[in-house]
């Protein structure tokens, strides 16, 4: 049996609380009370205020008249402040408090009577009895008013809050009370290794951009696997499949549908915003997504995640009845028609819901024939609206008010909308209020907000974010297995990590994000079959060459930039903000981004390579000029060469000046009175005479029509070639024989080496690379670059058999 000790004034205050829970309302009657509409408070948690609310409100039903309620009320407030007064008082003796510990209380009882012993138990019991009586009143009253039903809400006084959310009352109540953290206790909690499903519809070179940034995002707090279902057009799909096989994120796949053939969809649709066609293919996602995928998340790509969207994938589970939507209510009074004279916006509810979220519960809209809804909907509208404003919003609101049912509303935090006019201010007091923000104003970054610089640093911070960071295992969930991956860990797991040259080896190996296009490219080929591009590859040191190639060279080029996240960005910068490189949309940027400790030039080169877009290319370096005319005399001496059917590298001779300012020679005469009068020279005379000397400098000055060279060691010219010809071997990184491979392997293939009479390209001066101090410097990276160098020659001897011992030969004897 339990005791408590308690000192006389404790037992005084023991004794008045006993007389009146004799006659305090059963609960029962309390719950009755509550439900007939008295009163919006629960009682409280502690017994003895619980008991003397109950008392008060028994006596005040009692009261007639003003002064009867005056004296109702008076005893409301007293009670509980004098129930606490004894409760407090009672609980010390002699300054110190008294333990209620029934433990502790058996050691401290020599006073305590057999009288005040059964006193104190039937106490102990009263008081556990008004406690359930308590609990069970709060589950009822719960109960009940998640039942009531929500106050009706006028088009123009709608208030918006953070807690808003139909369905779910419950936690609307608490967060009037909590703010957003009200949600966290009650959220339904996803499985750890569920499967979270995105759908996201991207088109063209700028969306791509923009879908990178999302998904960092996501992928930045998320803690589930994740299922991306792109719906793009042929340039997305290139991109982006492009971006996620070299990225390599664990937990995350990555499917593909055509948004060109869903086009016949929704063509239909006169369409003024500037989505244009893309932007209504969300109405077609029941029909495009696989038949048993149940539920997704459809984002636009202008979003910026602020917190892990498996909270936004639980609400979900707050979906009732034929609740098939999930939306955020629209944030400005676009659909309330009062934003200009003679703005008529389509029909909506109230402020309607925006589309830049949407949770979609895709097996109960297929059982409502949806697409029948809403193409039924919009052949309706159409008659008096003629077209659309706002894409798949105006259907999706049209549908909505005439079934308003199918729509849970969630609260605003989930799309934080930085629009014109927009009223998202009201959706968050604080910056841990932040879930989603929507950049969906055409303005992007540059939209008048009250807090839009540190939305924008949040944007930013994404942006330019190492992306190889976020290759994040999800520990504790299995993985579907990837064939690129796996055959990366088999190769790395071979090397030695003892040998010196290790590093080198594994660069061989490294998988480098990659982002094709990232800027825009438009360029259709010379029908006549002798288009040219220009191949090269760069970092951030050697930017500044772009504008000059671009004025020399007015043919297609295939640049791959070596480049962090953030540089990223500052190259983006520089691009847009140059007139040159703005006026020219032939011009392909591939994004290789940084990692580890070497510059993979070869692997750049490759990239450049495989995506030039003509029959020939001009394989040449970013920091070298060539001459005005080179693109078109190329052209013409591949006809004259039959390159399209001989196996002929066409070389271009290289000069190069010391002189930063230099007046670029016009014609080949004007090129040799410099060459004459020392303002330039034949390329790398005076440090690395072989690599160009077999072009034979001395013949080309008198010649007049292409002529052939043999082969030398260490040769590396510059040359055009059809588009078929081998890669660059990928074991040379950073300074030295990454050319040289090169044109040996084409030697190896039988090509001839012919040099253009009339051709000629000038390197222009720059600081040492990193790269080639770190050869100089180091004596370890020379002893593996010789390394690597036997190791390809015998790779040589290997694939072309007898033909290629002449390299050893030669390299013996050089």
């Amino acid at each position: 049996m339990q005791t408590f000790f308690t000192s006389p004034g404790t037992l005084l205050c023991n004794r008045y609380l006993l007389a009146f829970s004799s006659a305090a309302p059963s609960a029962t009657e309390i719950r009755k009370y509550y439900e007939g509409g008295r009163g919006l408070q629960a009682p409280g948690r502690e017994t003895a205020l619980g008991i003397g609310i109950a008392t008060s409100e028994r006596m005040l039903g009692i009261c007639r008249g003003r002064r009867k309620f005056l004296a109702a009320s008076l005893t409301l407030l007293c009670i509980p402040a004098v129930t606490w007064l004894y409760l407090f008082a009672g609980s010390f003796e002699d300054g110190k408090p008294v333990s209620l510990s029934p433990l502790e209380s058996q050691a401290h009882s020599p006073r305590y009577t057999a009288s005040s012993q059964r006193e104190r138990e039937s106490l102990e019991v009263r008081v556990r009895e008004v406690e359930e009586e308590n609990r069970a009143l709060r589950r009822q009253l719960s109960l009940a008013q998640g039942r009531a039903p929500a106050p009706r809400r006028g088009n123009h006084s709608k208030t918006y809050s953070m807690e808003e959310g139909t369905g779910d009352s419950e936690n609307l109540r608490a967060g009037i009370v909590a703010g957003n953290s009200s949600e966290c206790g009650q959220q339904p909690v996803v499985e750890k290794c569920e499967t979270i499903h995105v759908a996201i519809v991207c088109a063209g070179y700028n969306a791509s951009r923009d879908v990178v940034t999302l998904v960092k995002s996501v992928l930045f707090h998320r803690r589930n696997p994740l299922h991306f279902h792109l719906i793009a057009d042929s340039i997305a799909e290139q991109i982006l499949a492009t971006l996620f096989r070299t990225w390599m994120v664990p937990a995350v796949r990555v499917d593909f549908y055509n948004a060109d053939e869903l086009k016949s969809e929704v063509s239909w649709i006169p369409n003024k915003h500037y989505s244009g066609i893309y932007g209504l293919m969300k109405l077609v996602l029941t029909k495009t997504l696989p038949a048993n995928l149940e539920r997704v998340i459809v984002l636009d790509t202008d979003i910026t995640f602020a917190t892990d969207i498996a909270e936004l994938w639980a609400v979900f589970h707050k979906f009732k009845g034929q609740q098939v939507l999930g939306l955020v209510e629209n944030q400005s009074d676009w659909y309330l028609g009062n934003l200009w004279k003679n703005h008529r916006p389509w029909p909506a509810l109230g402020r309607g819901y925006n589309t830049g979220v949407i949770l979609l519960l895709l097996d109960k809209l297929r059982k409502m024939k949806w697409e029948q809804m809403w193409r039924l909907t919009a052949e309706r509208e159409l008659m008096g609206m003629l077209s659309t404003s706002l894409a798949d919003q105006d259907i999706f609101n049209a549908v909505i008010k005439q079934n308003p049912f199918l729509v849970y509303q969630l609260p605003c935090f989930w799309n934080v909308q930085l629009s014109d006019h927009t009223r998202s201010e009201q959706c968050y007091r604080d910056v841990s209020d932040l879930k989603v923000i929507h950049w969906n104003s055409p303005k992007k970054l540059r939209v008048k907000n009250k807090h839009v610089e540190f939305f924008r640093n949040l944007y930013l911070t994404f942006l330019e974010y190492d992306g190889n960071l976020l290759r994040r295992e999800l520990f504790g969930c299995p993985s579907e297995a990837d064939v690129n991956s796996e055959n990366l860990q088999k190769q790395l797991s071979e090397l030695d990590e003892d040998d010196l040259c290790y590093e080198f080896r594994r660069e061989r190996f490294t998988v480098h994000r990659t982002h094709l296009y990232f800027l825009h490219y438009e360029y259709e080929p010379a029908s006549d079959s002798t288009d040219v591009t220009l191949v090269a590859q760069l970092s951030m040191d050697r930017l500044q060459m772009l504008e000059a190639i671009c004025k020399h060279w007015e043919g297609p080029i295939s640049l791959a930039l070596y480049l962090s996240d953030a540089e990223a960005q500052q190259f983006l910068r520089y691009a847009q903000g140059s007139e040159v490189l703005m006026g020219r949309h032939n011009v392909a940027y591939h994004i290789v981004y940084k990692e580890g400790q070497f510059y993979p030039v070869n692997l750049l080169r490759n990239v450049a390579m495989k995506h030039a877009g003509t029959p020939y290319m001009f394989l040449s370096d970013i920091d070298f000029l060539p001459m005005y005319g080179l693109y078109e005399y190329l052209r013409k001496s591949v006809i004259q060469l039959d390159l399209a059917n001989t196996k002929k590298a066409m070389i271009v001779p290289a000069f190069e000046t010391l002189r930063y300012r230099l007046s670029f020679p016009k014609s080949k005469a004007e090129l040799l009175s410099m060459l004459d009068m020392g303002t330039l020279f034949t390329f790398r005379y005076h440090v690395w005479t072989k690599g160009h000397a077999p072009t034979n400098f001395a013949k080309w000055r008198t010649a007049t029509t292409p002529y052939r060279v043999e082969w030398e060691a260490d040769f590396e010219p510059y040359v055009v070639v059809r588009r078929d010809c081998p890669e660059y071997d990928r074991r040379f990184v950073g300074f030295g024989w990454n050319k040289v491979a090169h044109i040996m392997e084409l030697d190896a293939q039988e090509y001839e080496f012919i040099v253009l009479p009339n051709a000629y390209m000038i390197h222009m001066p720059h600081a040492p690379s990193f790269d080639i101090t770190k050869f100089r410097s180091n004596k370890q990276y020379r002893i593996c670059l010789k390394t690597l160098k036997e190791e390809f020659q015998q790779d040589m001897s290997r694939r072309y058999g007898f033909a290629a011992l002449k390299y050893l030969t030669a390299e013996n004897n050089s």
